[in-house]
């Protein structure tokens, strides 16, 4: 079943991209637990399970024969390489929340959030930048990465930098705070604009219409 034409009325999508060490996932996760309907799409990845992570809340974990298997079946909206591991966005999963009338945060790369900005109405693409290149660095250095992962992100984070124009937000993480902020107002005001809120509150308008 495809995504596409999923009417206003149900739930957002919006979409985080990042280069790797810009606090991306961090801030989503902040985020969604200051939103109640919003609710962070889990993406399946082949990758090995870093330390502190679980299976089914961080990443659905699992075999690269097994997700070369939904890949071939049309389960992902989207998916995509990065760094040696596979990653993908379940279908089925990222419709029944949005039918649902639930929003959905997408912690996915410029690749995949092309694909869903081609696949789901009404999205909101978010464009996360650290403030240069150095905090960039000493970011990955102190999460524990080792010298040659460090090299190839960096590498890739200039790549990926040159996508910011396709997305509707570009967002500086300068401060942890503030920019969590600029998020939330963005999800603020998206729920706020007219389309949504004219499906939304459509009896009340009426009611003032014909009053």
């Amino acid at each position: 079943m495809s995504n596409k034409n999923i009417s206003s009325k149900n739930g957002h999508a919006f979409v985080f991209s990042a280069p790797s060490g810009a606090g991306k996932t961090s801030l989503v996760n902040e985020l969604v637990k200051s939103n109640k309907n919003l609710h962070r799409s889990i993406s399946h990845t082949t990758r090995r399970v870093r330390k502190g992570e679980r299976d089914g809340v961080d990443y659905f974990f699992v075999s690269t024969k097994n997700f070369d298997k939904m890949v071939a079946n049309d389960e992902f909206i989207e998916h995509a390489n990065v760094f040696g591991a596979k990653y993908g966005t379940r279908r089925k999963t990222v419709n029944e929340q949005l039918l649902a009338g639930k929003d959905v945060a997408l912690d996915i790369d410029w690749q995949g959030a092309r694909k869903i900005k081609e696949t789901i109405n009404d999205c909101i693409s978010i464009f996360i930048l650290p403030p240069t290149m150095k905090i960039l660095k000493k970011r990955l250095v102190g999460r524990g990465d080792l010298e040659h992962q460090i090299d190839s992100r960096m590498e890739k984070a200039i790549s990926e930098i040159q996508h910011f124009e396709e997305y509707d937000y570009l967002v500086f993480n300068d401060d942890f705070e503030h920019t969590l902020a600029q998020l939330q107002a963005i999800v603020t005001a998206s729920k706020l604009k007219t389309p949504r809120q004219k499906i939304t509150h459509q009896e009340e308008i009426r009611e003032l219409i014909e009053a």
